[in-house]
This record gives structure tokens, C-alpha cells and sequence, in this order.
């Protein structure tokens, strides 16, 4: 089963369930698929469906980080709901080791020799690493592994 018909059988459950606030939530996700294929005109696989999930999830703690600082409590509750329900959709994150790891490799893999590089090795590791490592750690890993940093 893909990761999109799991969560197709999801909405199904939650509607079943008649758990409204799940069911918003995955409705949400649904529609960000959905959305993402129509642009795109493809159909997503699995990848390109917890690049989705991911961005949702970035999109949910920039929110609690804002909702936090003006005092409203209700929305970070929602907030957080949301950004767990997503996190159950992605793969399992990776340790630094595990990330270390294939950091390495990709270096070799593309002959990095320095800070010029950087951009040559990002690409390979977003497609090895996408939703199991927080892109932006990877990417100070890599900057201060090829000496940027």
C-alpha cells in the first residue's frame, strides 16, 4: 500500500470513527497531495508524498513558534495535533551517525572537494534523506565537512 492510500484509508477510518478534528487534519494532507499532482500534473509516489508531508510539517512549527509567542495557547495545541499526525506519516529519523554516514558517501560519490560542492552534494542527499533527516542540520553537516564552516 502507498503512503497516499494509507492515508486515504486513514480518512476513511476517521470518518468512520466520526473523529472531525483527525479527519480535518488528514483532509489537509489529502488536499496538499492533491494539489501538489494537479500543479505538477503527475501522480506522486511515495517520495514526493513525504516531501509534501514534510514541508507540512515545517509549515506547523513555524506556526507554534509564532502562536507561541503571542499567547495563544488553542492554536498551538492545534498546531501540534497536526504536525504529530504528520510526523506518524513519515519515515523513521535517522541518528547523526546514520547521517554522518551517508554524508560521507555522497561526498565520494560526487567528488566533492570543498565549499563549491555544496550544492552537487545537497542534491544527492535530498533524495536519500527526505523526510528521515531535518535538511537544514544535514546541511551545516555537509558545510562544515566540506571546511565552509
Amino acid at each position: 500500500m502507498t503512503l497516499k492510500e494509507r492515508i486515504q484509508e486513514d480518512v476513511k477510518t476517521a470518518m468512520r470513527a466520526r473523529d472531525a478534528r483527525r479527519l480535518s487534519a488528514l483532509r489537509l494532507i489529502s488536499a496538499a497531495i492533491k494539489q501538489r499532482e494537479v500543479d505538477e500534473r503527475v501522480t506522486l509516489d511515495d517520495a514526493a508524498v513525504i516531501s509534501v508531508i514534510d514541508r507540512m510539517i515545517k509549515q506547523r512549527r513555524d506556526s507554534i513558534a509564532q502562536f507561541a509567542a503571542a499567547g495563544r495557547r488553542d492554536l498551538v495545541e492545534a498546531e501540534s495535533f497536526e504536525a504529530e499526525l504528520l510526523a506518524a506519516y513519515l519515515p523513521d529519523r535517522l541518528t547523526t551517525e546514520e547521517i554522518s554516514a551517508i554524508i560521507v558517501q555522497a561526498i565520494a560519490e560526487v567528488a566533492a572537494a570543498g565549499p563549491g560542492d555544496m550544492g552537487k552534494v545537497m542534491a544527492v542527499l535530498r533524495s536519500k534523506l527526505a523526510g528521515r533527516a531535518d535538511m537544514a542540520a544535514v546541511s551545516q553537516l555537509v558545510k562544515a565537512r566540506l571546511g565552509g564552516g
